[in-house]
């Protein structure tokens, strides 16, 4: 298998230090591919995804196919991708995060989510690049941090921004960064689009006191048999009438 890999890329593996990116790394060098049945069985990583997103960061192609795990499923399997798409460039990684950066954050936006506005003890939350690492990348050598760069999200919004951001055509293909700039993943604040499609979205938590509120609303939508989200629509939309 190393024959098939170009010298230079095995030079630029050497050089990873993501522990999560070399296990997919080497187990591809040695098997062809890895399953997500074997990042979770063999490796213990209870998001697969997020693993081989360590290895697209680092500037390693990767491809996703479909095979059949051990119990019949069909599920996502890795396989090294057309080198000559190797970003050279990002194969030294992400930064480390500097001591107090998360307190920046904080001070800046808030204890919260910024996706779903909860809030939240500072160490649920975590640092995310507005615009992902696979489109910009990182260069501490160029520039300080600046953190309207980066945004503090949930463990359950992070996940859910990798999803769409890792099957969003912008990532998949063109990598341009002006799309990301008006995505909604990236500026929930401000944006056009939610992975290039015409969508407006509204993520809600109610918290503590709220609670009640949302109790109520989720009553009234029993009664009047209609989803939640479909109900509160229909609240805004008769306001005033």
């Amino acid at each position: 298998m190393n024959k098939e890999i170009p010298e230079k890329i095995l030079e630029l593996i050497k050089k990873i230090t993501n522990k999560r990116a070399l296990i997919v790394i080497n187990h591809i060098i040695k098997n062809g591919q890895i399953t997500t049945e074997e990042l979770e069985k063999e490796y213990g990583y209870n998001h697969p995804p997020r693993a081989a997103r360590d290895v697209r960061e680092a500037g390693i192609p990767l491809i996703t196919l479909r095979v059949k795990s051990s119990d019949g499923r069909t599920i996502a399997a890795y396989k090294f991708g057309d080198f000559e798409t190797a970003r050279l460039d990002r194969v030294k990684g992400r930064i480390s995060w500097p001591k107090g950066f998360k307190q920046e954050l904080v001070h800046n936006y808030g204890s919260v989510c910024m996706i779903s506005g909860a809030k939240l003890e500072p160490r649920a939350l975590q640092i995310d690049h507005r615009i992902p690492y696979q489109i910009a990348g990182d260069d501490a050598k160029i520039k300080e941090l600046d953190v309207n760069d980066f945004m503090l999200l949930s463990g359950t919004s992070n996940r859910a921004k990798s999803w769409s951001c890792e099957h969003c055509e912008n990532w998949k293909k063109t990598q341009d960064l002006e799309v990301c700039k008006s995505c909604y993943w990236a500026f929930p604040e401000n944006y056009s689009h939610v992975a290039m499609k015409q969508i407006r979205q509204l993520d809600i938590t109610w918290q503590n006191a709220e609670v009640k509120e949302y109790d109520i609303l989720k009553e009234e939508s029993t009664k009047a048999g209609e989803p939640l989200p479909k109900y509160v629509k229909e609240i805004l939309k008769n306001r005033g009438k």
